[in-house]
C-alpha cells in the first residue's frame, strides 16, 4: 500500500485491525474521485476514465446512504472529516 492510503486508513479506522469498515471505504473513494478529478482538468478528452469515475461515485454515494441507515453518528463525523457535505 501507499503511504498516502496508509494515512488514510490510520485516520478514518474504527479498531485496530479494521481495513474494510464503510467508513474506511469511503474515505479510500474519496481520494480516488479527487485524484481522476484533478486527472480531468488537465485531460478533457479522456472519455474511458469518466466509467470509474462515475463507479467510483455511486460506489460512495452507497456506502454514505447505507451509512446513514446503520449509523447516523458515524456518518455525520464521516461528511465533517472528509468535508464533503456542508
Amino acid at each position: 500500500m501507499d503511504k498516502e492510503k496508509k494515512e488514510k486508513i490510520e485516520s478514518l479506522k474504527i479498531n485496530l485491525k479494521d481495513v474494510g469498515s464503510s467508513e474506511v471505504q469511503i474515505g479510500l473513494l474519496s481520494s480516488k474521485i479527487n485524484n481522476l478529478s484533478t486527472h480531468f482538468k488537465k485531460n478533457k478528452n479522456d472519455k474511458h476514465s469518466t466509467g470509474g469515475l462515475l463507479k467510483a461515485v455511486n460506489r460512495r454515494k452507497r456506502l454514505l446512504e447505507y451509512l446513514k441507515r446503520k449509523n447516523p453518528e458515524s456518518y455525520a463525523k464521516i461528511l465533517t472529516k472528509l468535508n464533503l457535505r456542508k
